[in-house]
Order: C-alpha cells, then sequence, then structure tokens
C-alpha cells in the first residue's frame, strides 16, 4: 500500500493525499495500519483533539483531528483539525454544507446526460450493517443529493463501456456516491459492494473513485482555499484507456 502525501499543513489543519486500501480509522472488523496511525506518529499533537466514536459493537474508537471520512479503498484529499478550534470550525462547516467536495470516478456503462442531480434519500439496507440503499431501507431515510458531469465516454458499441465522470456531492452520507451512482445503473467501477460481479476495466485492481479537491475556509485565516489530491497513477491509465 502507498504512503499518504501531505498536500497542505499549517498549525491548524493538515490536508492529505489518502491512498485506495487505507482505512481512515480503525473499525472492529481490521486490525491493518490506519490513516489515524499513520498521522499520530508524525502529529502527536493530534491525541485529544476531536472527538471518539462509539461503533455498533458498542467498540469505542479514537478519532484525532477527523472531522470527515473516506472509504478505504477511495483515494484523495482529506482534511484534519489540529487544534480544538479547528476541529469546531471544519465540523461547523461540514454540517452547514459550506465544504465543497469535487471527487472523479469511472463508472460502467455509457452516461447519456452531460450533466445531472441524483436527489435520492438512503437508508440502511436491510440485513447489512454497511450497506446502503434507496430502496427498502432499515431505518431512517436521509436526504442525499449527488449532482455530477460527465467527462468522457465509450461509444455505446465498446466491448466495456464506460464513462469518466466528476461527482458534486451536496451532502455527506455513507457511500452516497457509490449508492447513488449504482441507483442510475452505473455504478463506480470496482465497486465490490455496489457492483459485485462486474469485471475489472480499464486496468483498475480497486474502487475507481478519488476525492479531488477540497474547499472550505481556512477555519484560522477566514480565507476561502481549495485544495487538490493529484490523480493517482491508474486514474492517468484509465484516462489513457478511454480517450484510445
Amino acid at each position: 500500500m502507498a504512503e499518504p502525501k501531505i498536500i497542505f499543513e499549517d498549525d491548524s489543519i493538515i490536508v492529505v493525499d489518502k491512498p485506495s486500501g487505507m482505512s481512515v480509522h480503525a473499525d472492529s472488523r481490521s486490525t491493518a495500519p490506519t490513516l489515524v496511525d499513520w498521522l499520530l506518529a508524525r502529529y502527536p499533537d493530534l491525541a485529544g483533539v476531536g472527538e471518539t466514536q462509539r461503533l455498533r459493537d458498542g467498540t469505542v474508537i479514537e478519532r484525532p483531528g477527523i472531522v470527515h471520512r473516506l472509504d478505504r479503498e477511495t483515494s484523495g484529499a482529506l482534511v484534519v483539525a489540529r487544534t480544538p478550534q479547528a476541529y469546531a470550525r471544519l465540523k461547523k462547516q461540514f454540517a452547514r454544507r459550506e465544504v465543497h467536495k469535487t471527487y472523479r470516478a469511472f463508472v460502467y456503462g455509457v452516461v447519456k446526460e452531460d450533466r445531472g442531480l441524483i436527489d435520492k434519500p438512503l437508508g440502511r439496507a436491510r440485513g447489512s450493517g454497511s450497506r446502503r440503499s434507496v430502496r427498502d431501507p432499515h431505518g431512517t431515510l436521509r436526504e442525499a443529493q449527488t449532482a455530477f458531469r460527465t467527462i468522457a465516454r465509450t461509444g455505446a458499441a465498446a466491448l466495456a463501456p464506460a464513462s469518466y465522470i466528476e461527482v458534486f456531492p451536496k451532502t455527506g452520507r455513507t457511500h452516497q456516491i457509490r449508492v447513488h451512482l449504482a441507483y442510475t445503473h452505473h455504478p463506480v467501477v470496482g465497486d465490490a459492494l455496489y457492483a459485485a460481479g462486474q469485471p475489472l476495466i480499464l486496468g483498475f485492481s480497486r474502487l475507481a473513485l478519488h476525492a479531488l479537491s477540497l474547499s472550505f475556509t481556512h477555519p484560522s485565516t477566514g480565507a476561502q482555499v481549495i485544495y487538490t489530491a493529484p490523480l493517482p497513477p491508474d486514474f492517468v491509465e484509465a484516462e489513457r484507456r478511454l480517450a484510445s
């Protein structure tokens, strides 16, 4: 697994480029090293910043500085708070939907629309602890909106039809992008949970979802900032394959 990379850091925040395959924090299913482990080894001052989280099995885990998360197989930009003040201000921005997130994804099939908005509430899928659904949810439905634009697509007669899209989640629900795209019959390439049985294409060996950029108000300076995680090599190769 690749190491995380620092995109930006100062006394208030750290912005990292998280590699695919690394969980943000511990859970009850894996003992593999996490982004939190990596951060604490380099920034011990993070200890005690933020809040703990109680998992469904009752386990309490530490989440120092973590104000949002990415799925384990998703790569890309993630901001971490270094102080309690920065944590509180960033949490408030996320809660008010003032943080603007941009993702890139390769999906199965030819997306016909150049732009679109998927507006479907999400809930826990019946019979699964991690899976989410817009159909027959188990529990409370929560509002979820995902905008997108199509960057490129193969021809409809291609051996492995696929599209390359940019995604703008308006809300931040668990698995939101993955569930919404699967709902439109264009699941993310390599999604073992929502596209089970689909072949890996375009050279991917993992979930083809990358958190490209984050834009928010800096918690100390008040300036509007944007940080970008460069496209990883497998995305660059997939762009080349889609264009050929």
